[in-house]
């Protein structure tokens, strides 16, 4: 992995898929969600604007990752 995609991964998920394309941000995970079988949700959420509207949800959550996680720790049912 070179400096600048090591640098680039710290801010967005990314996925290289078996042809070689660096997916990025909400457009990894839509691409991981294809790959899980969600394919019909997944071609839905591709169009336009729900394609934009899942890259903004996905920057949201990016920009804010350490408050989700805190969210998503507390909502956890304790051991």
């Amino acid at each position: 992995m070179t400096p600048e995609l090591y640098a680039r991964c710290q801010q967005a998920l990314h996925v290289l898929d078996a042809e070689g394309r660096l997916w990025r941000g909400g457009e990894a995970c839509l691409f991981i969600l294809e790959a899980l079988g969600y394919r019909r949700l997944a071609a839905c959420l591709w169009r336009w604007p729900l394609r934009w509207l899942v890259a903004a949800g996905y920057a949201v959550v990016a920009r804010h990752r350490r408050f989700f996680s805190r969210l998503l720790r507390c909502a956890q049912a304790p051991a």
